[in-house]
């Protein structure tokens, strides 16, 4: 497994796609907004910190020739309508969002303003683009199509708790991509031979009780289906996870880093990286219609040996040979 690198070369992407102007115009300063769903956590600080380094180096000097408005719906529905109508009302260039919800929050707000997903599941049958080479609308961006990678992740989880023939699957379900990601591991289960417990979960208050649900019907290991609600508390669904000496697969490293046993995803501060140089080429004149929606194509592996040495579990010698970082 390679080492993270972000990798943008499907056939017609981005990077091939021609520039509608040359240059930024002289003496404009530009409003860029930053929708986040989530709160200001310090990881995802440091993802947008990334996004606005890339942009500095494309030549957007903060102060200078851009603004960044960057505001947090705070994992609230309303609230997002809210902050993304007053993104709107300060007639912003374009929109960079983070969270399937932003975007879809950012969409419901305007049909004109460019939307550049940063993170997010299935544009296409999330009904946000006609498709992925052409999206024919106001959205464009990076996306992750869950359902790709849940084999794999079913994969690391046989390989770390071989035992566990019954699969909880923890996500929020009011969230769109979370459903798409929880469907893509029912399939990827069924062809693997085990049992999936979907355990619909939203709410720090509502974690012990799904983890209750996940023990009393024996799952042997849980999939976390990550969104921006839950990743605020992260460290929470690592802890209980622990108390009840389950194993946990997850696409993000930071759940790892805060305790989950196993990650395998993309590194979202590439991908924001990335989701500059489309705010970069729209700023000079690119229609977000006409810029192929791009899925990562190098992914990393991150190991908690630490928790897997509580659990009592033996990772292969092999994972850990290929794993991008083992926190000891």
């Amino acid at each position: 497994m390679e080492r993270r690198v972000f990798v943008a070369a499907m056939a017609g992407g981005l990077l091939a796609a021609p520039f509608a102007a040359g240059a930024q115009q002289a003496g404009k300063i530009y409003r860029v907004g930053l929708l986040d769903f989530s709160t200001p956590d310090p990881a995802r600080q440091a993802w947008w910190n990334a996004f606005r380094q890339r942009m500095r180096e494309l030549g957007y000097v903060e102060g200078q020739n851009v603004t960044f408005e960057l505001r947090w719906a705070q994992s609230d529905d309303n609230r997002l309508t809210k902050v993304a109508a007053e993104l709107i009302g300060l007639k912003v260039d374009l929109i960079v969002t983070s969270g399937q919800s932003a975007v879809i929050g950012a969409k419901r707000a305007t049909s004109i303003v460019p939307i550049v997903m940063a993170t997010g599941s299935d544009p296409v049958a999330l009904g946000l683009a006609t498709s992925l080479r052409q999206p024919g609308g106001n959205v464009t961006g990076v996306a992750s199509i869950s359902s790709d990678l849940a084999g794999k992740r079913l994969e690391l989880l046989r390989n770390v708790a071989p035992r566990a023939s019954r699969v909880a699957i923890l996500g929020d379900e009011r969230d769109a991509g979370a459903r798409l990601n929880m469907e893509g591991t029912e399939a990827a289960a069924k062809t693997a031979g085990l049992t999936i417990q979907r355990v619909p979960v939203g709410s720090a208050a509502g974690l012990e009780a799904a983890f209750a649900t996940v023990v009393r019907d024996r799952a042997g290991a849980v999939i976390i289906v990550s969104t921006a609600r839950l990743f605020s508390y992260r460290k929470r669904i690592a802890d209980i996870a622990m108390k009840h000496r389950l194993p946990t697969v997850v696409g993000l490293r930071e759940y790892v880093e805060a305790g989950a046993l196993v990650s395998y995803g993309t590194d979202f501060s590439d991908l924001f990286r990335h989701a500059a140089v489309y705010a970069d080429k729209i700023l000079k004149g690119a229609k977000p219609a006409d810029l192929p929606i791009e899925q990562p194509t190098k992914f990393e592996l991150v190991i908690n040996l630490k928790t897997a040495k509580a659990l009592g579990l033996t990772i292969p010698q092999s994972l850990l040979g290929r794993a991008d970082e083992v926190i000891q």
